[in-house]
């Protein structure tokens, strides 16, 4: 994550987008990490697809008015930003940081941010940004089982 930090940001930009940007990459970059030590990126990543296929797929067919961004522009539901954030957030509280229950609630916080920064940006409406959460934490908390004995699903959160 620290790395995001490093990288060039355009001179007009705010840092509170920037931070909700990196955050959109870190926390689920930092999730991967995770589960490659834990022997369980391949569950990982399809879930990772599978949230953002979602996401995409209810951004480009969803013509609604809850799809307009505040700009008037369409494609703004729900928010990706959010939906990764809170993905990667899910995940590593879940199941990197079962026994350290501040660094759960510190991702959560980043993802929370994430939502609030789009909200400042003017790039999406609370609802966008809610349901961009809910997303990202029902995919981020889930286990598919995949790539271990017996593939099941089940779903746990840990605060």
């Amino acid at each position: 994550m620290a790395f995001l930090g490093l990288l060039p940001a355009p001179a007009s930009a705010d840092p509170f987008e920037q931070f909700g940007t990196a955050m959109k990459y870190g926390l689920p970059l930092a999730a991967a990490a995770c589960a490659a030590d834990q022997d369980r990126l391949e569950d990982f990543a399809v879930r990772g697809l599978l949230q953002t296929a979602l996401v995409w797929a209810m951004k480009e067919y969803i013509d609604a008015p809850i799809a307009r961004r505040p700009s008037g522009e369409g494609k703004g539901f729900p928010s990706g930003h959010t939906a990764m954030a809170f993905f990667g957030a899910a995940d590593l509280s879940g199941k990197c940081f079962e026994d350290k229950p501040l660094a759960g609630a510190a991702a959560y916080g980043a993802a929370g941010l994430t939502g609030w920064s789009r909200l400042h940006a003017g790039e999406h409406t609370p609802q966008q940004v809610w349901t961009g959460a809910l997303i990202g934490i029902s995919f981020g908390a889930a286990s598919f089982g995949i790539g271990s004995e017996g593939a099941s699903l089940s779903i746990g959160l840990r605060f």
